[in-house]
Formats: structure tokens, sequence, C-alpha cells
């Protein structure tokens, strides 16, 4: 980062140094325009002289405060490319220094429960004589076998023989094959609890979940039967941590189950089975619970707590009720289905922007910022009718700039949030010691809070535009209220 803002510096000062000859161009023009006016009218251009004397001081002041703004968002923009070309490197970087999050999108499809049932099939096929001995080969009639069709994989037993009747040759296949019957839940209850994580070093956000689910399904025949629950691992969640599937109070392990998440057993007549499945992975932006079909869904009782607002993906299941806690913390959102028949899918989006994105917004925002305070000091000492040295505006606006400049820095160590809140916390705080901190009675302390929290704006996640309305309305009031000039005439 160091060299890259060394860099960035270095084609900053060439830039600056490609102004120099426009600048003393026009120097050399005034003084000529100066020059000529003496040869035209002396008087008038002594006392031009004069009056640049006298007002000289002044104005060199607030050139050298000029000056010093343009330092200031000079320094701003080295720190937003340095930052900018960090961030970029670091996501193509074959290696790295921290773990990466392990999952992205998860989709968590709905688990199947079914009946297996075995069925018998007979299939007959009459030959007539002279085709069977023309067929025939070695006088064996087993080569014609193979072009008999073969069974599926599902085939519990096979019986095949050939008979001879006065008709022909009758081939006779007996089948006993394994079939699933859907069946539907009497009751599902999900439960999905997502946290985010904001690592440091501008890396993408992420969520930890907890996934807990109870499902309940029976046996609908009178007689007892063989019942399969399969459970689909989730897509998009990478390492599953901690995952236990429970049946019937019997905890099974991995060895236990058949492909890793199925269940088989059998189950008295009318019996029900009781599922039980929780595991812990990391995921990112989005979650969504699948149903496998259109079904009919007797109950279902879906809920996920999130730390984070949330969007719903178009055409998916709303949910029946939500709560957002009025003190902040964690939201609840509930989806509660009877009887119901639907193909919909739980599906819920987070407002997650690119991290090189939003630092871009707010180091963007804060060069405004700081032409922002360059505006609102000088105004607020107006009104308040309080000297302010042009030396000591373009010290505090430096002092906001280097404190806005640390925010970026820190973001190399720090999550992105608190990496920014004390960046603009220690420019408002330097910037307000060099305008006279607790010295000076009426330091305007207010406009450099409001200029330090434009752009932590772009951190909230949407609502920027609401902040920044809010923010300029408080001070526009806050100036108005104290310029004199405006109060309305006495009568």
């Amino acid at each position: 980062m160091v060299q890259t803002a060394l860099t960035v510096l270095l084609g900053a000062l060439r830039a600056l140094l490609d102004l120099a000859l426009p600048a003393a161009l026009v120097l050399a023009v005034l003084a000529l325009a100066l020059g000529g006016l003496a040869l035209i009218d002396r008087e008038r251009a002594r006392r031009t002289l004069h009056g640049l004397g006298t007002r000289a001081p002044q104005l060199s002041g607030w050139a050298l405060a000029a000056l010093l703004l343009g330092g200031a968002l000079l320094v701003l923009n080295v720190s937003r490319r340095a930052v900018d070309a960090r961030i970029a490197a670091q996501q193509s970087a074959r290696y790295a220094n921290a773990a990466d999050p392990d999952g992205g999108q998860t989709v968590q499809t709905a688990p199947r429960a079914s009946l297996v049932e075995n069925r018998t099939y007979t299939r007959s096929l009459l030959l007539p004589n002279d085709v069977a001995t023309r067929v025939s080969v070695d006088k064996s009639l087993y080569g014609l076998l193979p072009y008999l069709g073969t069974p599926g994989d599902t085939v519990q037993d096979l019986r095949e023989n050939f008979t001879r009747t006065p008709e022909g040759l009758r081939y006779t296949r007996t089948v006993l094959m394994q079939s699933e019957r859907p069946l539907d839940f009497d009751r599902s209850v999900v439960r999905a609890d997502l946290r985010f994580v904001e690592p440091a070093g501008g890396r993408g956000t992420y969520y930890t979940a907890a996934f807990q689910a109870s499902y309940r399904f029976r046996n609908p025949l009178s007689t007892p039967a063989t019942l399969r629950f399969a459970f689909p691992l989730p897509g998009g969640s990478g390492t599953l941590s901690g995952f236990t599937l429970t049946v019937n109070g019997q905890a099974l392990s991995a060895s236990d189950l058949l492909g890793g998440s199925v269940w088989e057993g059998d189950v008295p007549a009318g019996g029900s089975v009781d599922v039980q499945v929780a595991y812990a992975h990391q995921g990112s932006r989005a979650w969504s619970y699948q149903l496998s079909r259109r079904e009919a869904i007797k109950d279902l009782d879906v809920t996920v707590t999130a730390d984070r607002p949330a969007k719903f993906q178009r055409y998916s299941l709303f949910p029946t009720s939500q709560t957002h806690p009025a003190l902040g913390g964690p939201s609840t959102l509930r989806w509660q289905l009877k009887n119901a028949v639907t193909a919909q899918d739980v599906a819920v989006v987070f407002t997650q922007g690119s991290v090189r994105e939003t630092l871009t917004k707010v180091h963007l925002a804060q060069g405004l910022a700081v032409v922002l305070a360059a505006l609102l000091i000088p105004l607020w000492a107006v009104t308040r009718r309080t000297p302010l040295s042009p030396l000591t505006l373009g010290g505090a606006l430096l002092g906001l700039a280097l404190g806005f400049t640390l925010g970026g820095v820190l973001t190399a160590y720090l999550p992105l949030l608190p990496a920014e809140i004390l960046g603009s916390l220690a420019g408002a705080a330097l910037a307000w010691v060099i305008l006279g901190g607790p010295r000076q009675a009426r330091t305007p302390l207010l406009p450099l809070l409001a200029s330090a929290a434009l752009p932590l704006a772009f951190l909230t996640g949407g609502h920027a535009g609401l902040i920044l309305t809010v923010l300029a309305a408080t001070l526009l009031l806050l100036l108005l209220a104290r310029a004199r000039w405006l109060a309305p005439a006495s009568p």
C-alpha cells in the first residue's frame, strides 16, 4: 500500500509541475498588464500597487488556505487509489494471509419421505415354432436373453424361463422391483439463525448460519412398511460442521446413513417417524429453502433470524410475519403455511454491496466532505461573529483529510465500519484542536462532525440518501437560526 501511495503521489506532483508553466505565463501576463497601466496612467498604477501591498497579507493567507485545501484533496486522492489498489490485489491474489469465507449463496432443498414398496411384474412372449427353430443356436435358446432387454437397478428378484407349447415357444419373465411412493410431512419446522461477520482487511462480508429442522411423517398403511427419509445437503454452503441427524431419538453417524443423508427403516402400521437435523456453516448474500416439488403442505413453519436487513427474491414466498426490534438487533422472518399446495421457495437476499465499491463511494465522499467543511466553517464563524484566520482554516481541513486517510489505512487491520468511524472521529478531533479546541468558546464542532459523518452515510446499506437529506436540513436550520441579518425586521 505504501508503494502504491508513493507512486500515486509522484504522479500528482508531476501533474502539479505541469501546471507550473501555465501559472508562470499568467503571472507574466498580469505583470505586463500592470506595466502597461503604469505607462498609460501612472497614478492609477501607483494606487493599484498600494492596494495590493495593503491586502497582500490577507490575500496570501487565503492563498495558503487554498493550497492547504488542495493538499488535503491530494492526500485523499492518494489514499483512495492506494486502498483501491490494495483491495484489488488482495481479491486477485493466489495466496492469502487470512481465511476466506468457505460458503456462498446457500440453497437448502426440502427433504423427501417415501414409502418403499416391492411390486411383481410379469411379462410373457410367444415365439412360433418356426421362428424358435430358426433362432435356436446349438440347440440352446438362452442366446435370446440379451435381446429381450435388461431389468433396471431396483430389481430385487428376477426369474426367466422358456416353455414349449403346441403354439410355440413361450418366454416368461417375473421381476420383483422396488419402488418409492412419496409421502407428505405431517409437520416441518425449520430454523435458520444467520449472523453476519465483517472480516478485517476489506474481505467480503459473510454470515455464520446455524440450521435446525424437525420433520414428522407416518406410515399410511395398516400393515408394517419400510419408509425412507432423504435429506439433501445444502448447496453453496462450503464445509458443514456439527452435522447431526436424529431419527426417533436415535442419533445416526455418517456410517449409519445411506449416501450420507438417507435413512431407511421399518415402521409399524400407522407409526410416525420424527427426524431432527442440525448443522452449521458459512454463507454470503442469500439463503434459500427450496421445495423439491409441488406438494400438499400440511404444516410448514420456517423461521429465519438475521442481524441485517433482508429482501426477498421475486416470485418467492413472502413472509407471513416479520419482527424488527425498535432498538436494533436481529430481525425475525417467519413463513407459516397450513393445508397449502405450492412450488414457491423461501428465498432471502441480504443487502451487501461490494467492499471495493463501498470503499470507493466512501473515499469519494471524503473529498466532498472536506470541501463542505471549507464552506461551512467560515459560514459558521460569520454567523457566530467568531474570528477565523485562513491558516487555521487550512490546517483544520488538512487535519480532517489526515483523519480520513487514517480510516483508509485502518481498513487493512480492522473491519470496514469501525475503521472508517475511527478515521472520521480522528479527523474531526484533529481539526477541532487546530481550530481552538476547548480554548475557543465557539469552535465549529457541529460543522466538523457533520462533515466527518458525511462519508459514513454510504456504509448504512442503502439509506445514504435519507441520512444526507436529514443532515443537510439540520445544518441549514442551525445556520439560519444564528444568521442575524435574516431575522425579521421589528415594526
